[in-house]
């Protein structure tokens, strides 16, 4: 019953914490997480405590410039790092066995 709850609020608490991200000035990032607070915290008091006390690194990015926004919120060192080994080992299926296959993910990994 409450996992459908969750999946019915889903989707304004995504808009909601989109409009955190989104923001143009801190300013604006504060007030729209304080209105994340007050819409959903009494409701979904666990939610809400989880988010607050990541509001510091949640907001992190309001420090530095706004030119620099676009590629914080678009960057995933991680992700990006493992496309290239996801991306070869899709392509080189059944051509060869583990230990090659192991050894060309490390290869790729430190380029």
């Amino acid at each position: 019953m409450l996992n459908k709850v969750l999946k019915s609020v889903q989707p304004k608490i995504k808009e909601t914490l989109h409009d955190i991200w989104m923001t143009e000035t801190q300013q604006k990032a504060h007030k729209a997480f304080r209105q994340f607070e007050i819409r959903y915290g009494a409701k979904y008091p666990r939610i809400a405590e989880f988010l607050t006390k990541d509001k510091v690194v949640m907001l992190i990015f309001c420090d530095f410039s706004a030119e620099h926004w676009t590629p914080i919120r678009t960057t995933n060192p991680i992700e990006s790092m493992f496309s290239t080994v996801s991306l070869r080992t899709n392509k080189t299926k059944n051509c060869g066995n583990l230990k090659t296959t192991l050894a060309m993910a490390c290869k790729l990994l430190r380029l």
